[in-house]
């Protein structure tokens, strides 16, 4: 559970960095998806920290996950937006509203109840087909990028949010069916491919979304896509469970975390420079 909250911390404080980083990338061509913006991107100090914390938190995750059913680390991951909200208060002066501290202690709360309710995770290794599906998905990732380009600005940034979040969702899952990392057997695990190309396309439509359409709409998008997908496969095909008799406890948390993460929505990216500073927004 410290290795789930880690890993949210870690993800929260890169998404400040890693907003900036987009923001300050010269834009590309108006499409859904642009891979050159995050080369673009790749050259801003502030990204390649993010992504070094990126990278501490996935190898958070990994642990939480080989220990911790997947509901629990989702809903982790979802929090880390709370981490982005106090973050940004306490260094880059946003004001939040009451709504949104509150929604910060909720999703703490959300947190608290799965760690007293959460069991260990499931002992089911995952068939072959689920190993297949999972690889399918990450390529249809790729593909609802692509569609994603020839959408007007405010249903893009939704579809590009849910992308990324399926994304993230695919790699969740494939850690849980990497049974062992040793050569040659690795690398004739399919999951393997799908937590490549899942990741890398989850992290491509986000970095798109950053700069392009609603933040909020986007974020919203990848928590849901984020969080539920890979629960809903760890009980049913994974055996993931929860401690004798606290099932309610746990479904509670979880909807309480999510309601929460998705309240800071907003914090996906960097408000505007004036709302950062607390000032209105000038008259259009």
């Amino acid at each position: 559970m410290i290795c789930a909250l880690g890993s949210a911390v870690c993800f929260g404080t890169a998404s400040v960095l890693q907003a900036m980083a987009a923001r300050a990338a010269e834009p590309g061509s108006g499409s859904g998806v642009d891979a050159a913006l995050l080369l673009r991107a790749l050259r801003q100090w502030r990204y390649l920290v993010g992504l070094a914390l990126d990278g501490l938190g996935f190898l958070l995750q990994i642990v939480a996950l080989r220990s911790l059913p997947i509901y629990v680390v989702g809903a982790a991951l979802a929090a880390s937006l709370a981490v982005t909200a106090v973050v940004s208060s306490r260094l880059l002066h946003v004001r939040l509203s009451r709504t949104e501290w509150a929604a910060v202690v909720v999703v703490c709360a959300g947190m608290a109840m799965l760690g007293l309710a959460a069991g260990p995770e499931g002992d089911r290794a995952g068939s072959t087909a689920l190993r297949w599906c999972t690889l399918g998905t990450a390529l249809g990732v790729l593909v609802l990028g692509a569609v994603a380009g020839r959408l007007p600005d405010r249903p893009r940034a939704l579809v590009l949010g849910l992308g990324a979040g399926i994304g993230f969702g695919v790699v969740e899952v494939s850690v849980r069916l990497i049974d062992t990392l040793a050569l040659p057997e690795v690398l004739t695990n399919v999951a393997l491919y799908a937590l490549l190309v899942g990741g890398g396309a989850a992290f491509l439509l986000l970095t798109s979304a950053l700069q392009r359409g609603s933040v909020t709409t986007a974020t919203a998008g990848l928590v849901i896509t984020e969080t539920i997908g890979p629960s809903v496969v760890g009980v049913v095909w994974l055996g993931d469970r929860t401690r004798e008799g606290l099932a309610w406890l746990a479904i509670t948390g979880f909807v309480v975390a999510v309601a929460g993460a998705l309240a800071l929505a907003r914090f996906g990216e960097l408000p505007a420079q004036g709302e950062q500073a607390g000032e209105p927004e000038p008259t259009k």
